[in-house]
Parts: C-alpha cells; structure tokens; sequence
C-alpha cells in the first residue's frame, strides 16, 4: 500500500468517524483532548497551532487557552511550495488571509516570526512509534527539523492510527499524539 493509498484509506476514516458524532459528542471529544494536552503544555511560553481544514482537529480551545495563560501563539505561514513553512505570531480573534491549501494564515508583514517550544501539528496518520502521515508537502518535516528543540505533538482522531507507518529519510517522528481517547507517548 503506498503512502498516497494509506492517506485516502485515513481521510475517509477520519471523514466518516467525525460525520458520525453528534455536536455534543463531538465537543466532549474536543474537550478531553484539549484539557489532555493543555496538561503536557503547561508552562510552555510559546505554542504553535494551526487552524483546521476538513476533519481535521481544531486546536482552537487550546490556542483560546494558551493566549489566556499569557503564552504567546502562532500559526504556520506557507508563502510557496518551495519556500519553508514559518509560525508567525498571531492572537486568536486577530485577522487571517487566505493561504495556499485551503489555509488561514497571519498576515506576513504584520506578524512576527516565532520560533515556538510547543508545535501542535495536525496528521492524516499516526503509528505508535509517533511516525507522522500528513499531506504530502513535507511542510511540518521541514519546520520540524529547523526547529529540533521544539516539542512536536500530533492531533488525530484515534481512527487515523495505523500499525506502522511507511518512514522517510525525511520524516521527523513526533514526541507525543493526543486523541480524544489518550495521550500517545514513548
């Protein structure tokens, strides 16, 4: 099964798990996993989060939380497919532009550039040894390894894990994934 299979395999899990739930299951999920992991973040200065496309989680309780713990937060930036993706500064109810892929980012000339010690990365999959599936750009790979000091956590619906994972050369695992069902560390 090739990479490009097991993302179609995992979006239509994910899709069909969250078109499933009702809003009030779907807002306990949200919020366990939020408190989880405002819980393994506590203390942090910075956060890095993401707004979400589609199914994917949506950090937006955790970032409301972080700001409201004075940390500052920030939100990737994509400005071309060859160009690295950066976290520029940005408060929750603060402006956005649209971004390539479907993206909401902060403006570039407004915000600052952050090097955050919390990135909250969303994933298509994830494996127990914390290997990552995201979309195929390899964005998140190469944030991941300009920022190595970073603590990479992933945030998935429990039915986007696999086994195992097929692993680049490039492919940077993450410390810890947060479910709405556990916290996934090694």
């Amino acid at each position: 099964m090739t990479k490009q299979d097991i993302r179609l395999d995992l979006r239509q899990r994910r899709k069909a798990f969250v078109d499933a739930m009702d809003l009030a299951e779907l807002c306990a999920h949200l919020a366990a996993l939020t408190a989880r992991v405002l819980r393994e973040i506590e203390g942090a200065s910075c956060v890095a989060a993401y707004l979400p496309v589609g199914p994917e989680i949506d950090p937006s309780a955790i970032l409301d939380a972080a700001a409201g713990a004075g940390m500052r937060t920030a939100l990737p930036h994509i400005g071309s497919a060859a160009a690295p993706m950066r976290f520029l500064a940005w408060q929750p109810g603060e402006p956005l532009l649209p971004g390539p892929l479907g993206l909401l980012q902060p403006d570039p000339e407004a915000a600052a550039e952050l090097a955050p010690e919390v990135i909250l990365a969303p994933l298509v999959g994830f494996d127990r040894n914390l290997a990552r599936l995201g979309q195929g750009k390899a964005f998140y790979d190469r944030a991941f390894a300009a920022l190595p000091h970073a603590r990479r956590i992933g945030l998935a619906w429990s039915v986007q894990e696999v086994d195992a994972l097929p692993v680049e050369p490039w492919d940077v695992p993450l410390h810890a994934v947060a479910t709405e069902k556990e916290w996934i560390t090694r």
